[in-house]
């Protein structure tokens, strides 16, 4: 991988992480536009600059963090499923989720209609997103968590898939994405650090590769930082939907290709 390379991927990981379109799926994808071959290193560089994306919402969100404890515990309960999950499924999320192209399309489709159907609904009025995180117990909190697992398939969005489940009972748009990027800190941080244990003798192995995963770093950090702001000032006034569209015009783009 070259420093150009990792410089792409590093603003379309901090462009995506955030925006409930998964992260993972467009670097994948990116990485095959590029030419790049599917190696460990690879692999290990996708995870790892997403810890870059994540200290962008710890730079946003510490003062708040800092001053509610209980919000902090939630953010644990929901965190423990994916964990759990995650180490569990270590090597079939590796082997197998990250190597079918079709079962990431398909996902990318369901998930997209999945934003769609929401929408209808609320528009239609049969749910109503009002609540905001003061009003967030710690049963929702663990069922939020087993929804985010299911985001260990490419393609789903772990941020998506938690927004839709937090809205489906009841919560606001904005409210939704703040916990999504909340919660991202925990996940996305446990899961780069353990593929860096695990892949330790690969990001070791030569200098250059430590130099490509702190340039994707940075880069993925001053692109989600700009991300984060623009999604949340977006929801305030607009709906999913057009993540919903966007979705099925690249699976179409993608199937044709």
């Amino acid at each position: 991988m070259t420093i150009i390379q990792s410089i792409v991927l590093g603003v379309i990981e901090g462009i995506t992480e955030f925006l409930p379109v998964s992260s993972t799926f467009h670097l994948i994808n990116a990485a095959n536009f590029l030419k790049i071959k599917q190696t460990d290193f690879v692999k290990l560089f996708e995870v790892f600059i997403q810890s870059g994306a994540i200290l962008a919402v710890l730079f946003l969100y510490f003062k708040e963090l800092k001053n509610n404890i209980s919000l902090i515990k939630k953010i644990c309960v929901s965190f423990a499923p994916t964990a759990i999950i995650g180490f569990l499924l270590y090597k079939v999320i590796k082997q197998v989720f990250f190597e079918s192209q079709y079962l990431m399309i398909a996902v990318f489709i369901f998930i997209a209609f999945l934003f769609l159907i929401i929408e209808i609904l609320v528009k239609k009025g049969f749910i109503q997103i009002k609540h905001t995180l003061n009003n967030f117990s710690y049963k929702q909190a663990l069922l939020i968590g087993l929804f985010q697992s299911i985001a260990i398939i490419p393609g789903v969005s772990r941020s998506g898939i938690v927004i839709l489940a937090m809205m489906f009972i009841g919560f606001r748009r904005d409210e939704s994405a703040k916990f999504s990027f909340m919660l991202a800190i925990p996940t996305i941080f446990a899961a780069s650090l353990f593929d860096l244990y695990k892949m330790r003798h690969i990001a070791l192995s030569n200098i250059g590769n430590i130099g490509i995963l702190l340039i994707g770093f940075l880069v993925s950090f001053i692109f989600a930082y700009i991300s984060v702001r623009w999604f949340i000032k977006f929801l305030h006034k607009n709906t999913l939907v057009p993540f919903g569209i966007y979705r099925l015009v690249i699976a179409i783009i993608l199937l044709g290709i």
